[in-house]
């Protein structure tokens, strides 16, 4: 079974820096997509960035220039530079993960870590 565990949420005050970090696990051979989705308090999920082996990245229009997501492919890992931060990035962050191949031949579709809460607050 395809894990995913993120870590490196927090508080932080506005104009400031995190860096999240999702590690995947599971027998793992190949992951097409790796990204970030988050979700605020009372709205719906949405997406953040993500990343392909190929190098493809896609931002949401609205942490463009404020965010940079990175993978190390051979470790199974993405990561999440969010620079700037505002009041408006508060939201739990959720890894995602979409196209795992694993040994045996079988594949996994969409799998979320348990996400990690980021607090932007003075």
């Amino acid at each position: 079974q395809v894990q995913l565990v993120e870590a490196g949420g927090g508080l932080v005050q506005p104009g400031g820096s995190l860096r999240l970090s999702c590690a995947a696990s599971g027998n793992i051979l190949t992951i097409y997509i790796m990204g970030w989705y988050r979700q605020a308090p009372g709205q719906q999920r949405e997406p953040v960035a993500s990343m392909t082996t190929g190098g493809t990245i896609t931002y949401a229009d609205s942490v463009k220039g404020r965010f940079t997501i990175s993978r190390d492919i051979a470790q199974n890992t993405v990561y999440l530079q969010m620079n700037s931060l505002e009041p408006e990035d508060t939201a739990v962050y959720y890894c995602n993960a979409d196209q795992v191949a694993v040994l045996g031949g079988r594949r996994y579709r969409e799998v979320w870590g348990q996400g990690t809460l980021v607090t932007v607050s003075s």
